[in-house]
């Protein structure tokens, strides 16, 4: 502690100093039955400049000298990670080894201890951090960082895999691609070595895209186990050619069509000058005889014509007093599918 600290006020970086690099080997063996003690990684220096190939970034390198004597085995002869990741990934053949950008200065480390044990290292890859529009590290305080989060939100999974692919690689033929296209289609050098920026709004496009591609049947499905399947299926069915263009996420889908199950509780115009206008609109209405989108539409129109009421006028009122919001799903097929009762 003390050294470090002496390190850290001359504006150093704190690293082992070699108070014990040099002892008399048969000493510290003497030492070592007697007196607590860990087993360093002695650094060969040799060369000044050790080049470590990243098949990301391509060959980087790393001045010897800033290389620490790293513990690599403690006090109480359990390894530390340095050692252990070595020792188990050599155990293992693991031939790849790929992890966050923030591993980069270890691997020196890692490297020199394979070269020690006279073991053929693995391909490193060191894939770049996914970061707030801020710029700050996507982690854990942040709620969207947790999956959880994007399956209560109502987020299709191939959406997602589609846009954390597409945040990293450049898949040659477009934005959206399936999983097979991208494992058809990946190279790992290609990988961009720069953090990207996880922008949620992008992800709710794709999402959307992804649902504009689904079919209407499956599409229902989803709809309906993400309600979790407390909703009328046979309306969901109904609705869904209706509000598939206008949704981002399955959690948009009961803002715009709640009212299709139980009546509004609040009106977003105020209703009561209206009241007059309102009954002579359900009379009109109660006597269409084929209840067809079409049909109920022509006959508003002819009504709004015959009290001169401007269109726009006519049909937001009638919309609000159907659904309670200025904005819904295509009005005259939301009033086929509650129908004429």
């Amino acid at each position: 502690d003390t050294m470090r600290k002496k390190q850290q006020l001359e504006g150093k970086s704190p690293m082992y100093n070699g108070t014990c690099r040099d002892l008399d080997p048969k000493k510290t063996a003497e030492r070592a039955k007697k007196e607590s003690h860990v087993i360093r990684m002695k650094i060969i220096y040799g060369e000044a400049i050790l080049k470590i190939h990243d098949d990301i970034r391509g060959d980087i390198e790393f001045k010897k000298d800033l290389i620490d004597d790293q513990v690599i085995l403690k006090s109480d002869g359990f390894p530390t990670y340095h050692l252990a990741v070595v020792v188990d990934d050599y155990d293992m053949k693991i031939t790849h080894v790929v992890r966050g950008e923030e591993w980069i200065s270890s691997t020196p480390k890692h490297v020199l201890l394979y070269q020690y044990f006279d073991w053929d290292p693995p391909s490193f890859l060191h894939t770049p951090l996914l970061r707030n529009p801020d710029s700050s590290k996507l982690s854990k305080r942040h709620g969207h960082a947790a999956v959880s989060w994007y399956k209560e939100q109502g987020f299709l999974p191939e959406a997602i895999l589609n846009y954390l692919a597409s945040l990293v690689y450049n898949y040659p033929k477009g934005e959206i691609f399936s999983l097979k296209d991208f494992v058809d289609s990946f190279d790992r050098t290609k990988i961009h070595s720069v953090g990207a920026r996880f922008d949620l709004n992008k992800l709710e496009w794709m999402n959307g895209e992804y649902i504009r591609k689904t079919q209407n049947s499956k599409l229902k499905t989803q709809i309906w186990e993400y309600l979790g399947k407390k909703y009328s299926e046979e309306i969901i069915e109904k609705t869904v050619p209706l509000i598939r263009d206008r949704i981002k996420k399955m959690s948009d889908y009961l803002s715009l069509c709640e009212f299709f199950f139980k009546e509004p509780e609040g009106f977003e115009i105020d209703l009561g000058s209206k009241v007059d206008l309102l009954k002579k609109i359900s009379e009109v209405l109660s006597q269409v005889g084929m209840w067809k989108a079409s049909v109920i539409g022509d006959e508003m129109q002819k009504l709004a014509n015959v009290l001169k009421v401007k269109n726009s006028e006519f049909f937001m009122l009638l919309r609000v007093a159907v659904t309670g919001k200025k904005i819904s799903p295509p009005l005259n097929e939301s009033m086929e599918v509650l129908g004429k009762e």
